[in-house]
């Protein structure tokens, strides 16, 4: 079905459709609508809808161009400095936003005809600014994380730690090559703008410093459960949007809402699949039949998690990230159990996995978003993105296989 065309609300639904029917026919059909609904009737799922809204109100508002100026005024004079601008901007709206193909978007209007002026390759600059708006998936507060802990029960807290220090350790793997690119492309450094200029740059983005703090003080302080800080991103948001910087206006924020209401709809319509095919892998105990398998060709963790790294990767090249999650983690996430990985760690991979995926050809969503929104092909973007593959597949194996990287922030918080 999927090679065939079908949307992914079709190939998720009817193959569980046709696996009760054949397998598993004495059960009462009401458990389709019983597993739809009670799938995604779940609080850790509001989360979803509000940090999609934020991401909207601020990729289309101020918010994301006041951070961009902000790094651009601490780091811009350095060798590479508007590379190293749209790394750093990525991760510091991804914290703010927890969305990639908002952070493409957003980032992509403001910093690719500066990347282009400043002497960048097409390639090399929509290359880095795809790439880039990864580090939102990881960095709290992450959407894929909130999904992986719904569909694990693990703590939302504890994966947006992990996601904290892995999303920085992939930002610096980045910033490293910016560098590396601009000693080789001979690009020189800038004499840096004079404090008064930067103090006043401080000042106008006081505001869109604010939300962060707020979100991730608040969680990490106790104030505010995940959920609870995806509604006050919305408020904020609104706020500083309409009242402090006045760049939206009542019309706006109606259509900024119509979108988003779209995006959500589309995200739970999938999770809502979903939880039928998580629901007939569990019956079919296929996590067991893996781990017999494991067990038959005397697999150790090291051989697991590189199987689970290659089935995300493949995975990611035709299937959307979310889809990539329902329908692998339900099967594999018990098999890590048994080999004692966890929880935290197999989540931070596979959501680093996912990152991969949205950039892999021929079907990265966010490629498609960066070619939509900056009128450029497919095929250049994809030229683009390959180096920073390579970058993505190095840290992949850090984070794997130094489970250390990925568990001392959430230990030291535990403690």
């Amino acid at each position: 079905m999927l090679f065939f065309g079908f949307e992914m609300l079709l190939v998720l639904g009817l193959p569980g459709i046709a696996t009760k029917l054949i397998y598993f026919g004495n059960l009462p059909d009401i458990i389709f609508g019983q597993k739809i609904v009670g799938g995604i009737n779940h609080t850790t799922l509001m989360a979803i809808p509000f940090f999609v809204l934020a991401a909207e109100l601020m990729a289309r508002g101020s918010i994301a161009r006041q951070l961009t100026e902000l790094v651009k005024a601490m780091i811009g004079h350095h060798r590479g400095g508007l590379g190293l601008t749209t790394v750093v901007a990525a991760a510091a709206f991804g914290s703010v936003s927890g969305s990639a193909p908002a952070t493409v978007a957003a980032l992509g209007r403001i910093l690719y005809p500066e990347l282009k002026r400043d002497g960048y390759r097409d390639t090399m600059a929509l290359g880095l600014i795809v790439s880039s708006a990864e580090v939102a998936l990881l960095i709290p507060p992450s959407i894929t994380l909130i999904i992986y802990a719904w569909l694990t029960g693990t703590s939302v807290a504890s994966l947006f730690a992990a996601g904290l220090v892995v999303g920085l350790f992939l930002a610096l793997a980045f910033g490293v090559y910016v560098v590396v690119d601009a000693y080789r492309n001979g690009r020189e450094a800038r004499p840096p703008m004079p404090w008064s200029g930067r103090l006043r740059v401080v000042g106008r983005s006081i505001w869109a410093l604010g939300l962060p703090v707020v979100l991730l003080g608040g969680i990490y302080g106790g104030i505010f459960t995940p959920t609870e800080a995806a509604a006050m991103s919305v408020v904020y948001a609104l706020l500083v949007e309409l009242v402090v910087y006045r760049e939206l206006n009542f019309g706006d924020i109606r259509r900024i809402a119509t979108s988003a209401a779209i995006t959500t709809a589309t995200i739970f319509v999938l999770l809502a699949m979903g939880s039928i095919v998580a629901y007939f892998i569990t019956l079919a105990q296929l996590p067991a039949t893996v781990i017999e398998f494991l067990h038959h060709i005397d697999a150790n963790w090291i051989v697991f998690l590189l199987i689970v790294n290659l089935l995300f990767l493949v995975a990611g090249m035709f299937v959307d990230p979310n889809s990539t999650l329902l329908i692998l983690v339900p099967a594999l996430y018990p098999v890590a159990l048994t080999y004692g990985i966890d929880p935290i760690h197999f989540g931070i991979i596979v959501c680093l996995n996912t990152c991969i995926g949205m950039i892999t050809p021929p079907f990265g969503l966010d490629i498609f978003v960066a070619s939509s929104t900056l009128n450029e092909p497919v095929a250049k973007i994809i030229s683009g993105v390959w180096p920073f593959i390579a970058v993505n597949l190095i840290t992949l194996a850090v984070v794997t296989y130094l489970p250390d990287l990925s568990m001392f922030l959430p230990r030291l918080l535990a403690q």
